[in-house]
């Protein structure tokens, strides 16, 4: 058994989240009191809300971080098995390095922090915008092509689900392009434009940062979202997560990558099964597990059992 874990990005957020792992698992909680170190004040919001300011970009970010951290550990604690592999989709690069341990989890909950508001701060309300285009991706891209204004690809989903990024206007005639061509255009709800060039601020504002914190030997490979590959030079670390923020996040050949090394089971670690749902769609026989709550490592332990 080969496992892949896998690390949510936003949207998967939701009150209450790690609660539950946290009052079952000391290291799930030890997880929880370090976030709170780290980030004052955000357990309370992550158990209490309001949810508005929990949807915060900056405030979202290192709460799924933390949860999804959670998660994995007290998973780990539980059965003692190890991942072969990892992989988070765009924030959840972030979590991925920690489980490999090549970042430590206080580094990760301050620099998601600041990704997060320097993301929230990059462009100004109303500027920019982002859709997801249901169909042939290769479609997108030449409507893309053919697009005035900043209009890019941000997000490869899934075969048929590919996310767009950039100006407001540019977005909304892409959209009508596409919709000429007979693909399905859902706008997205969010705060920013993210993973387009409209980031470059944000990128230029965290580099420093990222290149700062001290990365270690990986436990086992982190598959970057950037370029698809298995990273087990923590050197590599801080230049992908610096490109990650205004480059695409190419979850389809991500999750291809895990199956051609020999992934064959994908377990999502916090709250939410967005990934596992998006595994499926890219390899419809695969083996995917959820584990939020002290009740899903029950289940798995029933499933697989513990490590010998």
């Amino acid at each position: 058994m080969k496992i892949a874990a896998l690390f949510s990005g936003q949207g998967s957020h939701a009150l209450g989240m790690g609660q539950a792992m946290a009052a079952a698992s000391p290291v799930a909680q030890a997880v929880m009191d370090e976030a709170e170190a780290a980030v004052p004040g955000l357990l309370t919001l992550m158990q209490e809300g309001p949810l508005e300011d929990l949807t915060l970009t900056a405030n979202q970010q290192p709460a799924l971080v933390a949860t999804g951290v959670a998660a994995y550990r007290a998973w780990a604690q539980a059965t003692g098995l190890t991942p072969a592999y990892a992989a988070g989709h765009s924030l959840g690069e972030y979590s991925a390095h920690v489980a490999a341990g090549s970042l430590n989890l206080t580094d990760a909950l301050k620099l998601t922090r600041r990704r997060g508001e320097l993301m929230q701060r990059a462009v100004p309300a109303g500027v920019g915008a982002m859709s997801a285009a249901m169909g042939d991706p290769a479609v997108v891209r030449k409507v893309l092509g053919q697009t005035d204004g900043v209009a890019e690809v941000a997000n490869l989903n899934a075969p048929t689900q590919t996310v767009i990024s950039g100006e407001k206007a540019a977005i909304e005639a892409a959209g009508l392009a596409l919709k000429a061509r007979g693909l399905k255009v859902i706008p997205l709800r969010v705060s920013a434009p993210f993973h387009c060039s409209l980031m470059e601020r944000a990128r230029a504002g965290l580099a420093g940062d990222l290149h700062a914190a001290h990365y270690g030997p990986l436990s086992f490979p982190v598959i970057a979202n950037v370029s698809a590959e298995a990273v087990s030079d923590p050197a590599q670390i801080a230049a992908l997560l610096e490109q990650q923020i205004v480059g695409t996040v190419r979850w389809v050949e991500s999750v291809q990558r895990l199956a051609d090394l020999g992934a064959d089971l994908f377990i999502e670690f916090g709250q939410g099964n967005v990934l596992t749902g998006l595994v499926k769609r890219i390899l419809p026989d695969a083996r995917t597990v959820n584990i939020h709550t002290p009740d899903d490592i029950e289940a798995f332990l029933e499933l697989v059992g513990p490590a010998s």
